[in-house]
């Protein structure tokens, strides 16, 4: 079974996702606000929460920054107004992996999601003749087709953004990306304009992958243009 959680007050339109995602291989639940929302989310069985960012009790974009704090990699696809477009920028930085605006045609957000399940699949990670299932950097093991990192033999939980970011760049050792390359490589061309948001991915990364965050051994910087991989 598929398990998507949606965290919506509107009933109306939590109802409305329910009805056209549920079938006989994927379960929906329902919460209507933040508070249990948040609790409902720190569940490991689910494959998808689709978080709206208005809500009573805690806020959507402090749920999607604190489940990410948690280190609980579930995919968010945030829903947002159309208008607060500062609201999405703020959301992909927070760790949402995707976002669509209300209002939204039903066929539309179903691509959306379905899109997400098949990177959880693996369907995103793509094969290659020069790319390898499994590669050992330093003290990193990264394997692609089992979507899993490990430093010094330790798991290392990564968001599907973070994993698809992690080999991109490690599959081109010592190539610079800009971040509007690495935006359209990871996001897609309609995220143009948030290049701040490879910033936040790229520190979250670091974080999870680095000994130390100044002196960065995998993930480097080219100064005034963008991230490259280490060539070691």
């Amino acid at each position: 079974m598929i398990n998507i959680l949606v965290i919506e007050d509107d009933r109306n339109i939590a109802e409305l996702i329910a009805v056209n995602l549920k079938d006989d291989i994927t379960s929906v639940h329902c919460s209507y606000n933040g508070n249990d929302g948040f609790l409902e989310a720190t569940n490991p069985d689910y494959d998808l929460i689709i978080l709206d960012l208005m809500l009573p009790g805690k806020k959507g974009m402090d749920i999607c920054r604190d489940l990410r704090s948690a280190n609980i990699n579930t995919p968010v696809l945030m829903l947002t107004s159309k208008s607060d477009e500062i609201d999405k920028v703020l959301g992909l930085e927070s760790g949402a992996d995707d976002y669509i605006t209300k209002p939204f045609s039903v066929r539309e957000f179903q691509a959306r999601v379905k899109a997400i399940l098949r990177r959880q699949k693996l369907d995103a990670v793509e094969e290659t003749s020069d790319e390898l299932p499994e590669m050992y950097i330093k003290d990193l093991y990264i394997h692609q087709e089992m979507r899993k990192v490990e430093i010094n033999g330790d798991r290392i939980n990564l968001t599907p953004k973070e994993f698809e970011l992690l080999c991109l760049m490690a599959n081109n050792p010592g190539k610079t990306y800009s971040r509007a390359e690495l935006l359209h490589s990871i996001w897609g061309y309609e995220f143009e304009g948030y290049e701040h948001t490879v910033n936040s991915h790229i520190n979250r990364l670091r974080t999870k992958l680095e000994k130390d965050g100044g002196n960065p051994e995998y993930i480097l910087t080219t100064w005034g243009v963008g991230y490259r991989f280490t060539e070691d």
